[in-house]
């Protein structure tokens, strides 16, 4: 285990990618998240993705996570929790992180096409908003790309 990333991360993260091959069985893209308490691990959220089942373009892994959460705490601040997800999240999924309050941010692949966290733009990092996070990237990335590579490559064929 790195510095970088706690006991707690790597307990999260393995629990976003538990999410994420389960949506690739239900035929969505593989992405899964989850809000947890940054002391003590604790899971108070998660999701994955959802768009096509929900016929919602906003059913993403983080946003399901994050209102899951909020719900849990009765409060749209989740000051003290962190998100992990298996991939760099998009620029709508990066305002909900900032306007949530999260204290921290992992991810595991980065998103080259999509990212909003460090691949095009550093949306959670941008000192006019009044909420930043730097996020942490590479958690068990591999492991996310081969669950991702392998939900495209089956749709291609």
């Amino acid at each position: 285990m790195s510095a970088l990333f706690s006991e707690h991360d790597h307990a999260a993260m393995q629990h976003a990618l538990a999410l994420a091959a389960l949506a690739a069985t239900l035929g969505e893209v593989p992405v899964g998240a989850v809000v947890y308490h940054a002391l003590t691990g604790q899971i108070i959220g998660a999701g994955f993705n959802r768009r096509a089942l929900d016929g919602d373009p906003t059913a993403h892994a983080e946003m399901l996570a994050i209102t899951a959460a909020a719900k849990r705490v009765g409060d749209w601040r989740l000051t003290g929790y962190r998100l992990a997800v298996t991939l760099e999240p998009c620029c709508m999924c990066a305002g909900a992180i900032v306007l949530a309050r999260l204290d921290d941010l992992v991810f595991a692949a980065a998103d080259p096409k999509a990212g909003a966290c460090g691949s095009l733009h550093r949306l959670t990092q941008d000192a006019r908003l009044n909420h930043r996070i730097v996020p942490r990237a590479g958690l068990m990335a591999e492991q996310s790309a081969e669950l991702l590579r392998t939900f495209f490559r089956s749709r291609r064929t």
